[in-house]
């Protein structure tokens, strides 16, 4: 059975940081796209980073790119999101999602059903 299990999360003030940490499981390949979508209050799910696990780049939304770094485990199936400066509107439900390739990462992040169960962040000014 694939599974996608977040850590990490939490309460951070303005300015602060945080890790999420992803650790798939079930998958017959270690080479997948993989990353993070996040559900904010009153509004749709959006892709913030990707990673392609067979050795490829890296894929960042335009409010990720700066701040939020996203790198994985020697193994392909750990995906570790480091969040700096973070700000109020980066408050957020945060899944670790999956998509076969990142080609159009961001438009599958954003839909995809194959993500976690979710981890909230929460970022107070």
């Amino acid at each position: 059975q694939k599974q996608l299990m977040e850590s990490g999360g939490g309460s951070a003030q303005t300015g602060g940081s945080l890790t999420l940490s992803c650790q798939a499981s079930g998958y017959a390949s270690s080479s997948r796209c993989m990353g993070w979508s996040r559900l904010a209050p009153g509004k749709k799910r959006e892709g913030v980073a990707a990673i392609y696990t067979g050795g490829g780049p890296t894929y960042y939304a335009d409010f990720a790119r700066d701040r939020f770094t996203i790198s994985q485990g020697n193994d392909g199936n750990t995906v570790t999101l480091k969040m700096n400066g973070l700000q109020p509107e980066d408050t957020a439900l945060y899944f670790c999602t999956t998509a076969p390739l990142c080609r159009t990462w961001d438009t599958d992040f954003a839909r995809t059903l194959s993500r976690g169960q979710g981890t909230q962040v929460t970022v107070s000014s």
